[in-house]
This record gives structure tokens, sequence and C-alpha cells, in this order.
């Protein structure tokens, strides 16, 4: 007799296990099926709070100008520039405040422009070449977009984020680029490397003895 009560208890206990499975898988399935359209609301919302940009370029393009140029490129600074820029500032910064640390990344390219050289630049005389180079010239001096990012932006609690304030560093940058490299002697130095790479070439055409003289200023 007590054989067959444990056997009765046995079969009960898995009829309600199986049951409570039953019920748990049922309950997870209705769950997920309620909460279906909400997932599907949240990222209708996402959507529309943080649209995917779409950039479409006009099909025509204007060439203003085409002009032909003669550059001798000589020398590329490649230059990076911490620029702090900011607004709001002062005893009450911390509620008012924008302040960001620019990281800009900018690329600065000089040489000589071979088109302003006349007839008059060069003279032969006694077996010697005399050659007048133009004086050198910043050619590019430019940021590089993919590598030049905001590293750090700390705007006050009660502060509207400044949106023209990158665009100031950006600028700022541009400019500071540039200083360094000019007063770093990028122009002397492209100079000079514009005269060894033409002794050089002249030398391969047959021209021995040359001369540089003083460069004539640029208009």
């Amino acid at each position: 007799m007590n054989k067959i009560l444990n056997v009765i208890s046995i079969l009960i206990l898995v009829a309600l296990t199986w049951a409570a499975f039953t019920v748990f898988t049922n309950m997870q399935k209705t769950t997920a099926n309620a909460l279906a359209p909400v997932s599907a609301l949240s990222t209708q919302a996402s959507q529309i709070l943080n649209p995917t940009p779409t950039v479409m370029p006009d099909p025509i393009t204007i060439i203003h100008e085409v002009r032909s140029l003669a550059r001798l490129e000589t020398i590329h600074y490649s230059v990076e520039k911490v620029i702090t820029a900011e607004t709001g500032q002062g005893n009450w910064g911390f509620l008012v405040g924008d302040r960001l640390l620019f990281v800009a990344h900018g690329d600065v390219i000089a040489g000589i422009d071979l088109a302003k050289l006349e007839p008059e630049d060069l003279e032969a005389k006694d077996g010697v070449l005399y050659v007048r180079l133009p004086e050198a010239e910043i050619f590019i001096a430019t940021l590089d977009n993919d590598k030049s990012y905001v590293y750090d932006r700390d705007t006050g609690l009660f502060a509207q984020n400044e949106k023209d304030l990158e665009t100031a560093a950006r600028q700022i940058a541009e400019e500071e680029i540039l200083k360094a490299a000019l007063e770093d002697g990028i122009l002397d130095q492209a100079q000079i490397y514009a005269e060894n790479y033409l002794i050089r070439l002249l030398r391969d055409l047959g021209f021995t003895d040359v001369i540089f003289l003083d460069p004539k200023p640029n208009e």
C-alpha cells in the first residue's frame, strides 16, 4: 500500500512540475508578445529623436576657374596644436559657462612658384649659371578634419551648448598652425630645399657651376 502511495505521490509531483513549467513558458511568451509593441515604439522614438543624417549633394557642379600651376612644393609640416575656447567664464562659469579643449591637426605646405620665374632671372656668364628664384611661399595651410577633435567640453548647469564655439576654435587653430610653421622657419627651409633640388636638376642638364642669387620678392 505504501509503495502505491509513493508512486502516486511521484506522479502527482511530476504532473505539478510539468504544469508549472507550461504556465511559466506561456507567461514568457505572453510577456514577450505584450512588450513587442513597446520595444517597437521605443525603436521608432529613438529613430525620431536621433535621426540618421542624410547627405545629398546637388548633381550640378559649377567650376568658377581653372588655372595652370607650376608650383614646386619642397616642404610639408604636420602640426598639432591644442586650442582652448570658452565663453561665459568668471565667478558664474560653473553655471553659465561653456569651455572646450580642441586638439587640432593641420598641414602646412610651402615651396616656390616657378611660374614667377622670368627669362632675366637666368643668366649664363663665363660658364656659370646665375639663378634668381622667387621667394618661397605658403601653398597650403589647413586643418586635417579626420584627425582633429574635441578632447573635452565643460558646459555650465544652465548654459546652452554654444554651437559656434567649436567653429571659432577651428578657425583659430588653423591660424595658429600656420603661425607655428612660420615661426619655425618653414619659408627659409622651403627656399633651401628648392635650391638643393634645382641645382641637381640643372647640373644634370649640363650646368656644372650654378649660383643662386638672393630671391626676388613676391608681388
